[in-house]
């Protein structure tokens, strides 16, 4: 393990000097793509440092104790040095796990779609509400989501809703929120107070970058059409909605959240883009499917992969057998304690896989 870090701390200087090279910095895209390996090796190549320190710390207390030294030198000695031991052994488990592969999209924005399922008007008033959740946490987090469309309810909540969550490491936080989210309460319509279950589907797509995607022009029709909904004078009167196809695979996007035809289009593109990425990314991963099932939520859209229960103010995770009973807390955007429990079982799976491997 010590040499694949000398070797990563090796490639972190490298690109250190990279950066200050001029010939890098009067090219933008060379220069960000390798500002981003540098700051991806960051944590790693700091955390590293710092066991090196405490291994030479652990040596030179070694030289204190194996030489003729006063009681009282000795004996303080020993106890600093119980403690670097312990900060080794902290410092290695840390290591390990800062060593898993990284996924190369933890760091993107997300488009976030969210859709009714079974359950008629309650379904899109719980996808109101699971929306809202998203939007609370990513408040909290200090990212800014945009919404590109909303298809409303007429009970006032959304049969679909398309969104942008743009912010610092969004996806490697919600990319384990994709699948069949269930709601089991009483709907305000139920006369005899009977528990009714419903679902809709999230799915979380990384945004993908132009450089990544590359669509070909001839390959789209683009129609315009005007906006409907609230919005102001520009409502029914300008042709600023857009919705493009893509002709090779049959995706469809509109966007009318802007009073600008050119906004919607950039904004739609955004969508398109990264509906094209995941499927790219969907046919990669099915070629290494056994690896990634062993991964906690990367199963398919279809599977139930968690549980709202509002009579019980229950939250359970399917995935990981997480029951958390603060469900208004968690509605609120109070969502870290589910996500960091994913985390942490897709960690020790990736471990263990790599132990094994």
């Amino acid at each position: 393990m010590f040499d694949k870090l000398q070797a990563i701390e090796n490639r972190y200087e490298e690109l250190s000097q990279m950066l200050a090279d001029p010939a890098v910095i009067s090219v933008p895209e060379t220069y960000q793509k390798t500002a981003r390996a540098r700051a991806e090796l960051g944590s790693l190549v700091e955390k590293f440092r710092e066991y090196k320190s405490v291994l030479q710390s652990i040596q030179d207390l070694k030289g204190i104790l194996g030489g003729e030294s006063e009681p009282e030198l000795l004996e303080l000695a020993r106890e600093e040095l119980n403690e670097l031991e312990q900060q080794k052994a902290r410092c290695e488990d840390e290591l390990k796990i800062l060593l898993i592969p990284k996924d190369p999209n933890d760091q993107k924005s997300v488009v976030l779609e969210i859709r009714a399922g079974t359950g008629g008007d309650e379904a899109s008033l719980f996808a109101q509400e699971i929306f809202r959740m998203y939007s609370r946490y990513a408040e909290k987090k200090g990212w800014k989501a945009d919404v590109l469309s909303a298809h409303p309810s007429s009970v006032g909540g959304l049969k679909e809703v398309i969104a942008i969550i743009d912010g610092k490491n969004v996806y490697s936080r919600l990319k384990f929120e994709s699948g069949v989210h269930r709601v089991q309460r009483v709907p305000a319509t139920e006369a005899q107070g009977r528990v009714h279950t419903s679902t809709i589907t999230v799915a979380v797509l990384p945004e993908a970058d132009e450089v990544e995607i590359e669509i070909d022009p001839k390959d789209l029709r683009i129609d315009t059409f005007c906006s409907s909904g609230p919005g102001g004078q520009s409502v029914n009167t300008t042709y600023s909605a857009v919705r493009i196809t893509h002709l090779p695979t049959g995706e469809v996007v509109s966007c009318q959240d802007e009073k600008s035809q050119i906004k919607n289009k950039a904004k739609a593109m955004k969508v398109l883009r990264s509906r094209l990425y995941e499927k790219a990314l969907r046919e990669q991963q099915n070629e290494i499917a056994q690896t990634r099932r062993a991964m906690v939520g990367m199963g398919e859209r279809s599977e139930k992969i968690r549980t709202y229960n509002f009579p019980q103010n229950r939250v359970t995770d399917h995935r990981i057998g997480l029951t958390l009973h603060r469900l208004d807390m968690i509605l609120e955007g109070d969502l870290d304690e589910v996500i960091d429990a994913l985390i942490t079982v897709n960690q020790a799976d990736a471990l263990k896989n790599q132990a094994i491997a």
